[in-house]
């Protein structure tokens, strides 16, 4: 399961997670708010809480959290592409002057 998180967190430019340091239950989190706070920045990895011994949360930095979303938002961007290029090569979709037609009509 480490690989896999690994693995997960490389492909969005993140650290890996470290589960001898990043999951930690939830009454930890409330009682050392600003050390939690200041790992977080640190590390830039984000942090599973726990509650009862489950993961329950994650919590990371702000920084941390956009550059993932900027990443995720690039790679689902890039795998529309892709897709679209395979529908091309496969001769499904429609010419591009029918699609602008099609627009127009509509506005």
């Amino acid at each position: 399961m480490t690989h896999q998180i690994r693995i997960a967190f490389a492909a969005y430019g993140m650290l890996a997670m470290d589960i001898t340091k990043d999951i930690r239950p939830l009454t930890e989190f409330k009682r050392d708010t600003a050390r939690f706070v200041d790992h977080l920045r640190e590390s830039g990895r984000p942090s599973v809480l726990t509650v009862n011994g489950k993961p329950s949360l994650v919590v990371m930095d702000a920084a941390a959290w956009q550059a993932m979303q900027d990443r995720m938002d690039h790679a689902e961007a890039v795998a529309g592409i892709r897709e679209g290029l395979q529908q091309a090569r496969r001769g499904e979709g429609a010419d591009a002057a029918a699609v602008f037609d099609r627009l127009a009509a509509k506005a």
